[in-house]
């Protein structure tokens, strides 16, 4: 009986403390306990705050010349920038083609893409339907023709009115998407040669 009765107290506790702590009570006049003060009061400087630390007086440093940020270092110039070392405009994506890859090109497209060039690259998405500047097709011949640079610029920085996507999507994201893209123009530009010969006679 002693024992029943020392668990229903024990429940009784544990509830009432549960309960209680989820009470958010009223509004109090007087300023809120501080038991651990660096997690409230952190020495810091705000933005465009005065520095009386440096002699210049600016807490908003710029990098030591010769230093690069961690995960900033991208040394390797046509991967990161779609441009080799002399300006020209790299040809071929260096991001191998693969199913995979492919497939997380499609998933990026359809996200950040489709809504304007529609899932087939046609320019004909919903926000065009909505009243939106129709872009041009991917299946012309000026486009098919774009070295895969320049479409990997165009998704970085933007071009007339689309907007830029580089703050959004990755570098590898974006070679992807060139990826997929040149999968799309062959897709709605393919002839006889493009599928194997034994399957050939299954094509009507």
């Amino acid at each position: 009986m002693y024992k029943k009765n020392h668990t229903l107290i024990y429940i009784v506790l544990f509830t009432t403390v549960i309960v209680l702590g989820g009470c958010q009570g009223r509004p109090k006049q007087k300023p809120p306990v501080h038991p651990i003060l660096d997690m409230d009061f952190q020495p810091k400087y705000e933005y465009q705050e005065k520095s009386r630390f440096f002699d210049d007086g600016i807490s908003m440093r710029q990098p030591i010349p010769g230093t690069v940020a961690r995960g900033k270092l991208h040394d390797d110039i046509a991967y990161n920038t779609g441009k080799n070392q002399d300006g020209s405009l790299v040809e071929k994506s260096p991001v191998p083609v693969t199913f995979t890859g492919l497939e997380r090109g499609r998933e990026r497209f359809d996200i950040y893409c489709s809504p304007c060039h529609s899932k087939i690259g046609d320019g004909k998405g919903i926000l065009v339907n909505r009243g939106y500047i129709p872009p041009p097709s991917f299946h012309t011949d000026v486009i098919r023709n774009y070295a895969d640079g320049h479409i990997f610029d165009v998704i970085s920085h933007g071009i007339r009115n689309m907007p830029s996507y580089g703050h959004q999507v990755p570098v590898k994201d974006r070679w992807l998407i060139v990826n997929y893209i040149r999968a799309l123009q062959r897709s709605q530009n393919a002839n006889i040669d493009d599928v194997p010969v034994e399957m050939r006679d299954k094509i009507k």
